[in-house]
């Protein structure tokens, strides 16, 4: 594993090694030696830095989720906008922040599990307000008569549930970039709503 960048302050070394780390073991199987080790510091010395193992996993998590929330007040921000230019511009939104945190998605999406109350607590609702904004837009889609679909619950769990495999298979040396990926995929999701 790589080194953090000196250019970093030690915290962000910190995170940005555990979140390596934590995608690629696991957060229950990284202990706090092993991020130590990582960093090359002494295990005890990693404690004048952070209080616990889980500060670094609400910081990942929480972050995320601030970050795709942004993306999504953004994205519906013009609400004379057409239902699917919003949801368009949602889904990228979506892709974009998975794209550009590739660890800490992957993070995100598997480990916030190990958060406990009340931040396991605020984790999930913070994810459900998420998931109904998407149910929500295209419950109005369906209703404008721009989308289609007997279910927009479904159809907004299919969409995060799909978009939600991305970390595992992108590559930032892959044949398509960023934008590509997020205009592919919002074409394709769209195009199973499409009226």
């Amino acid at each position: 594993m790589e080194t953090a960048s000196p250019t970093l302050s030690r915290k962000a070394q910190i995170d940005q090694t555990a979140t390596a780390l934590f995608r690629r073991r696991g957060y229950a199987a990284t202990s706090m030696r092993e991020l130590a080790a990582a960093l090359g510091i002494e295990a005890g010395s990693i404690y004048s830095h952070i209080r616990s193992k889980e500060e670094i996993l609400h910081r990942i998590c929480f972050r995320l989720a601030d970050e795709f929330m942004a993306g999504w007040r953004n994205a519906t921000a013009d609400a004379s906008a057409p239902v699917a230019t919003q949801l368009r511009r949602a889904i990228e939104s979506h892709v974009r922040v998975l794209i550009h945190h590739v660890d800490a998605s992957a993070v995100f999406m598997h480990e916030w599990r190990h958060l406990s109350e009340p931040a396991h607590g605020e984790f999930l609702q913070l994810r459900h307000g998420y998931e109904v904004g998407f149910r929500e837009l295209i419950a109005r889609g369906v209703a404008a008569g721009e989308l289609h679909t007997p279910d927009p619950a479904f159809a907004a769990l299919t969409l995060l549930a799909s978009l939600a495999w991305l970390p595992s298979w992108y590559r930032p040396d892959g044949k398509l970039g960023a934008e590509q990926i997020a205009e592919r995929l919002a074409d394709q999701l769209l195009g199973g709503l499409a009226n």
